[in-house]
């Protein structure tokens, strides 16, 4: 799976790569929420460096885990997505469910 996850000091990363699409968005969704239900990281942050491609199931992947991290109490934040994918984020309104960096 193209996903990285490490967990250090109560933030979890979760370095993506690749396209994010409709085929790849539920195993990193499963991917994610299990180290997340694991650990219960107090930030996740979904580091978009490099992803090459996002469609809608990309905003899902974001929103999901933000409801999952408000589940616990947790905060949702995004790194590094490139120019074209944050302009999509903030079209879809992530910016207001997560800080993107």
């Amino acid at each position: 799976m193209p996903v990285q996850i490490k967990n250090e000091n109560g933030v979890m990363r979760a370095a993506i790569a690749g396209d994010i699409d409709h085929h790849m968005a539920g195993g990193l969704r499963g991917e994610i929420d299990a180290a997340v239900m694991a650990e219960l990281p107090r930030t996740l942050l979904l580091d978009f460096k490099d992803v090459t491609f996002m469609d809608s199931s990309g905003i899902g992947l974001v929103m999901g885990r933000y409801r999952l991290q408000s589940e616990h109490g947790g905060e949702l934040r995004v790194a590094n997505p490139s120019p074209q994918i944050k302009k999509v984020m903030k079209l879809a309104g992530l910016d207001r469910l997560a800080k993107i960096e």
